[in-house]
């Protein structure tokens, strides 16, 4: 009793009074296991990573910060309009030229000696040179910022991966758009204007063209066939959200050809077969091409590649044909080249 009085412990004593007395330390895994009655719980997912992190927090803006976006996007568009607009204003001259020109040319086809425009109202000719032309030129030329703007509104809604098509989406989206503007220029709008011009002719009837109403019908042909050639654009876009299938594209492709027929009756100038066949040609290859590209976004996906060596081997081939058939008109039947279509007469 004395020792014990005296504070003379033992160290077993001491070291089993210490272990009472201070708090036990245990492990995060320990504490879980305790908790789960004995049981193990699995471990933590592990952190994610930069990519995952990126994409979990690419739809964390706000309703009013898509807002703010879309108004900086649309005043960079219209800056970018501004600026190509005042470039088209400075030629508006030299423009007017260019866009004059088939109608000038039709009507020397057709026989008039002194082919010329007219106007009939005083300020007919400042608002359709000076004002509506160049606005349709600044449309063609800054067609690449504005769809470049388009992509980046609606690129921080799309996952990493998806933001490297940014760039082939603004050239081929631009390189149609302007593609279709210059097949309507140097072929469509031509074969049909002069179809148009000489109807009447043979009946007595003389032509006297205002500029308003040639412009008019210029700019429809001209914006409906360069809206007509994204039509690849759109196809890939629907398989690429899974919204169609190649498959199902090629199945019901007969369907499309009788919406292509349509809508090129809507968008060329006449009604006659000729002048529609020239435009549902090329609708016809640019659907194909757009299925194509979306195959080739499925065997990508799947993993799968395409014997683009054999590919490239028949389109060799063909392309070589198709040479020594114009080598051959023009070196043995007095073909020559010409400047507009079919490009290749005698």
């Amino acid at each position: 009793m004395d020792e014990i009085k005296g504070g003379d412990l033992s160290p077993e004593t001491q070291t089993g009074e210490t272990r009472a007395s201070s708090p036990e330390v245990t492990t995060p895994q320990q504490t879980a296991v305790a908790k789960s009655g004995g049981q193990r719980m699995p471990p933590p997912p592990p952190p994610p990573d930069e990519e995952d992190a990126e994409e979990g927090g690419m739809l964390r803006m706000s309703f009013l910060d898509h807002l703010e976006e879309l108004r900086s996007r649309i005043i960079k568009m219209l800056l970018g309009l501004a600026v190509a607009f005042g470039l088209s204003f400075g030629f508006a001259n030299q423009l007017w030229k260019i866009i004059s020109e088939p109608a000038l040319d039709a009507l020397t086809k057709l026989g008039i000696k002194d082919p010329h425009l007219v106007a009939t109202e005083p300020l007919e000719q400042m608002t359709i040179i000076w004002f509506k032309l160049p606005i349709v030129v600044a449309l063609f030329i800054g067609s690449p910022w504005i769809l470049y703007q388009i992509w980046a509104f609606i690129a921080p809604g799309l996952y990493k991966r998806e933001r490297r098509y940014a760039i082939p989406f603004v050239l081929s989206t631009a390189g149609l758009f302007i593609a279709g503007g210059l097949f309507a220029y140097f072929v469509a709008f031509r074969l049909g204007l002069t179809f148009l011009l000489g109807i009447g002719m043979s009946v007595g009837v003389e032509n006297m063209i205002t500029i308003t109403s040639y412009f008019d019908i210029f700019v429809d042909v001209i914006l409906g066939v360069a809206l007509v050639f994204e039509l690849p654009i759109v196809i890939f876009f629907l398989i690429m959200l899974r919204i169609v299938t190649p498959q199902w594209l090629i199945a019901n492709s007969r369907y499309a050809i009788l919406a292509i027929v349509i809508i090129a009756a809507a968008v060329t100038p006449t009604t006659d077969a000729f002048t529609m066949m020239l435009v549902v040609v090329p609708m016809c290859a640019l659907y194909f091409v757009g299925v194509f590209a979306g195959y080739l976004l499925v065997l990508r996906r799947e993993g799968r590649s395409l014997p683009w060596g054999k590919i490239l081997t028949i389109v060799a081939v063909l392309l070589a044909i198709a040479a020594g058939v114009v080598w051959y008109l023009i070196k043995f039947q007095h073909f020559h080249l010409a400047k507009y279509w079919p490009f290749l007469i005698k």
